[in-house]
């Protein structure tokens, strides 16, 4: 009949079961039941029960089952017979030498199955001449006996020190299986047909529908799980990351374009065209279009005024600026470059406090390895206000990482183009028990600030580290290959737990 399981026979097991309960009332146990029938225990069977009681022809409960199955090992020593049984069977009657005895069999079972003959005293070895005999005529291999009795019944009764040897050789090992009392039904009936799931219109056109018995609705029944996306860890860790900005106060910065020109990226950060970060073994350079077309030319003229001349009580870098390199584009190499933006329009609409932040990616020209790649995420936050100091940088990166959990903090002197005094921000590692370079900070240098039409008496202090770094930390991964780019695991992103920075 449609909708019926069968089994080998080509017998349906839904009528099988219920002529069984028509004659004997239950079924004690649904894992005898099946063995009995030689029918696998499996969801098919189980399904099949839930769909009989379901039309309320059965009714079941659940029995917890302790019952003990065979390892890989297990199997094969229930086919072949124990180590020390095989050992014992392959010497001859007038003994074999130890040496001969291992070759035949192996090193690996050849010292277990020794070990165990001996202990079982069935052997004996002639200290002189290193010849092996049998010292009994017969043996029972009651290992494989047992593992055959266990295969044929996983629930039988062993004594507790049998299972402890059989668990210590790895020949077994436990398991609960759930089989089921099986019982009539408030329906039970031995004939079983599948009741239609859907009203279709030939029941409307014949009116058979007034007549039909439906199949019932389980609303209590999961749906089927949907493929969906998932994020991935970073996007995880810069979600927490901005929360702590943003309940800090801090707005956050535009970074929408990837393409910058190195007016912005270098210049207005007062790093001289000389420097080393301004070569293409570090920058990625675009050739089409090589140039940007559009500079504010006032703001042009102060930054290379400053880079030339100098002012406000420095020198500057003292060289020939040229128009041509601060226009060529590039791929940004910091978020700093929209700081830069940020501010110089924060200075031309008139000085208010703010508070900044970003969170994304930028490009260098490195060679790759474990801990670099040629992008990465770059988070960055700043303050600008009247009568900044440096301990307000302090207080402020010590609040800033005691959210992401990271107390314990050390500041080391260090140099950066665009801050004096700049300082490297060192966390200690519990795990790593070391201490760890967690990012960078400074306060912007008036040869940054003042070209852009700050007074004097403002300050800007900043701070930034990278997104992966933390991440890796995290989630415990040490090559950053594996969090980004080609080689990273579909299935790591799709089990990967919730990222909690407070713990």
């Amino acid at each position: 009949m449609e909708g019926k399981k069968h089994d080998e026979k080509g017998e349906s097991v839904e009528d099988k079961i219920l002529q069984f309960l028509d004659k004997n009332g239950e079924i004690a146990d649904s894992i005898k039941f099946a063995q009995e029938r030689g029918w696998k225990h499996d969801d098919s069977l189980i399904g099949t029960l839930k769909r009989l009681e379901a039309f309320e022809l059965i009714s079941t409960k659940p029995i917890e089952n302790k019952s003990l199955l065979l390892t890989e090992e297990g199997e094969e020593v229930a086919r072949l017979g124990s180590p020390e049984a095989r050992v014992f069977n392959g010497i001859p009657a007038e003994g074999i030498a130890k040496a001969e005895l291992e070759k035949k069999y192996g090193k690996e079972e050849f010292k277990v199955g020794f070990a165990k003959a001996m202990a079982e005293k069935w052997l004996a070895v002639d200290k002189k001449s290193g010849i092996v005999q049998k010292k009994v005529e017969k043996i029972s291999d009651t290992v494989s006996e047992q593992l055959r009795k266990i295969k044929e019944n996983p629930a039988i009764a062993l004594s507790e020190d049998i299972v402890t040897t059989l668990k210590k050789r790895k020949l077994i090992h436990s398991s609960n299986l759930k089989s089921y009392l099986i019982l009539k039904g408030n329906k039970f009936s031995t004939s079983f047909s599948k009741a239609p799931a859907d009203l279709t219109s030939a029941m409307i056109l014949n009116e058979s529908w007034k007549e039909q018995q439906f199949r019932p609705y389980n609303l209590n029944a999961l749906g089927t799980v949907l493929d969906g996306g998932h994020l991935h860890p970073l996007l995880k860790v810069r979600a927490q990351i901005r929360e702590i900005f943003l309940e800090m106060g801090f707005e956050e910065m535009p970074t929408n374009n990837f393409v910058e020109n190195s007016f912005w990226n270098f210049d207005t950060l007062f790093q001289p065209q000389q420097h080393p970060a301004r070569d293409a073994h570090d920058t990625f350079f675009l050739s089409d279009p090589a140039e940007c077309l559009v500079l504010p030319e006032d703001y042009v003229e102060a930054v290379k005024e400053m880079h030339s001349r100098g002012g406000y009580g420095s020198i500057g870098w003292r060289y020939d600026w040229k128009l041509e390199e601060t226009k060529k584009n590039i791929l940004r190499t910091h978020t700093t470059a929209v700081s830069s933006r940020m501010l110089y329009k924060l200075a031309q609409e008139g000085f208010t406090p703010k508070k900044y932040f970003s969170i994304d990616r930028v490009f260098r020209n490195e060679a790759m390895d474990a801990t670099h790649l040629a992008e990465f995420h770059q988070i960055e936050g700043l303050i600008a206000d009247k009568g900044l100091t440096l301990g307000h940088l302090m207080g402020t990166i010590s609040q800033f990482f005691k959210r992401l959990g990271i107390e314990n903090l050390r500041f080391k002197p260090a140099y950066n183009p665009y801050t004096e005094p700049s300082m490297e921000v060192f966390g200690y590692h519990p795990i790593l028990k070391r201490w760890v370079e967690v990012g960078n900070s400074g306060v912007f240098r008036p040869e940054m600030l003042r070209p852009m039409g700050f007074p004097d008496d403002v300050k800007v202090i900043a701070w930034g580290l990278s997104l992966e770094r933390p991440t890796m930390i995290k989630y415990g991964i040490s090559n950053i290959r594996e969090l980004v780019g080609h080689k990273v695991s579909l299935d790591f992103i799709k089990d990967n737990p919730i990222c909690r920075l407070d713990e």
